[in-house]
């Protein structure tokens, strides 16, 4: 992608300017982002998702002034009939699911992969949405079919109703209004409270992106590195190698207090800890494989596609739910990470930004990347291409 090409998806903006102009800033309303867009997915498909185990899906209704939430999996008996107005269906990561969803998503890397969340698609019958609202991250609302109003407004009360099971905003004061056709959209940068209220049938797709706590990242990074931290070198004497280091209190004297913390044991862990987050890259190591671990509901079928010496021929993608992140020193994907350099490490970075590699890329491969492709197809992760795959064009 040209980041410097301007581009009607984001209403004649280049990706520099509209991450310089509103990204985190400001809403941006883009008519006709994706002109003439036909969704690739019908309603029929997204109940069909919604009904499926592995799938998050959701049920949001209004009816007579009260809201009822209730999660999937929805059979179809489930959802109100069509007619009736004031409820929505919410499915979350159908780009999981659906190849041209997936491709869709792919427009929106002028964003860092690592941000990149997933696709939701919101179903409402006449009058439905889900409360004025905002949400902690960044979000394109995309209209995929019919018309929807959207309210905005920037809130600083942001106290929530108590009495229903939904977040939604006690007080709601929405500064513009919007209605939406197919492909137009509307960017939201975060906390930005909206209220979208569907004008007869309609379809909104929500292109949301990660934006962990700092709580959260911080318990998994700790996590990650106290399990990749083992017991090497931290053994009292040489010939204790390969036991764990144990706290030791020689000279402890006998204590009245007994309830007192030692201080030489907040000592002991508190060295513990800086000796672990201290290894050689094993902050960077965690973090690119906290961002790369598959979401739970999400499995791989096992593959083939492979040539005689175990390694795709004719070229290879990424499967479309495959994470794959690199840095200076690592190659990161599906949670697992391998340390590469130099022509190897150009080649991967390669397959991670653009999702796919040619049989000219696959040729000046080594051993141990071939190797790596392999078992990458053979997982599932990744997938051969044939010679007349026009991927490959």
């Amino acid at each position: 992608m040209d980041i410097r090409q301007p581009l009607a998806l984001l209403g004649g903006l280049s990706p520099v300017q509209f991450m310089r102009r509103h990204w985190q800033k400001k809403p941006l309303l883009v008519r006709q982002a994706i002109p003439g867009f036909a969704p690739p997915v019908s309603r029929a498909d997204v109940f069909a998702l919604a009904a499926r185990e592995g799938v998050e899906s959701r049920l949001v209704q209004l009816r007579q002034g009260v809201w009822s939430l209730r999660h999937g999996p929805l059979p179809r008996r489930a959802l109100p009939a069509l007619q009736q107005p004031g409820w929505t269906l919410l499915v979350q990561g159908v780009d999981l699911h659906d190849d041209a969803v997936h491709a869709l998503m792919q427009q929106f890397r002028f964003v860092p992969e690592a941000r990149l969340d997933d696709l939701m698609i919101s179903y409402a019958s006449n009058g439905g949405g889900v409360g004025p609202h905002f949400d902690s991250y960044d979000v394109f609302l995309l209209q995929a079919h019919g018309q929807r109003r959207w309210r905005i407004g920037r809130q600083k009360d942001l106290t929530l109703r108590a009495d229903i099971p939904l977040k939604v905003l006690a007080q709601f004061a929405p500064e513009q209004e919007f209605v939406l056709d197919p492909g137009d959209m509307l960017y939201l940068p975060p906390r930005y409270a909206h209220d979208g209220i569907a004008q007869g049938e309609c379809m909104t797709w929500s292109i949301g992106f990660r934006a962990p706590a700092r709580a959260e990242l911080a318990r998994e990074l700790l996590l990650r590195i106290a399990e990749d931290a083992g017991d090497e070198g931290d053994a009292d004497d040489a010939g204790d190698r390969g036991r764990p280091r144990r706290y030791r209190d020689a000279g402890q004297r006998a204590t009245a207090q007994p309830a007192a913390m030692a201080p030489r044991l907040q000592d002991f862990a508190r060295a513990a800890l800086a000796r672990a987050l201290a290894r050689p890259l094993a902050l960077e190591r965690a973090l690119g494989e906290y961002l790369t671990e598959p979401k739970p509901c999400v499995w791989f079928e096992p593959g083939a596609d492979a040539g005689a010496d175990g390694a795709p021929c004719h070229g290879l993608r990424l499967d479309r739910r495959s994470r794959m992140l690199y840095d200076a020193q690592h190659v990161f994907i599906n949670g697992e990470s391998y340390r590469a350099a130099g022509r190897d490490a150009k080649l991967m970075r390669r397959l991670a930004d653009r999702r796919q590699l040619g049989a000219r890329d696959l040729e000046r491969a080594s051993a141990a990347a071939r190797q790596w492709l392999c078992s990458w197809c053979a997982a599932g992760w990744a997938h051969g291409l044939a010679a007349d795959d026009p991927a490959l064009r």
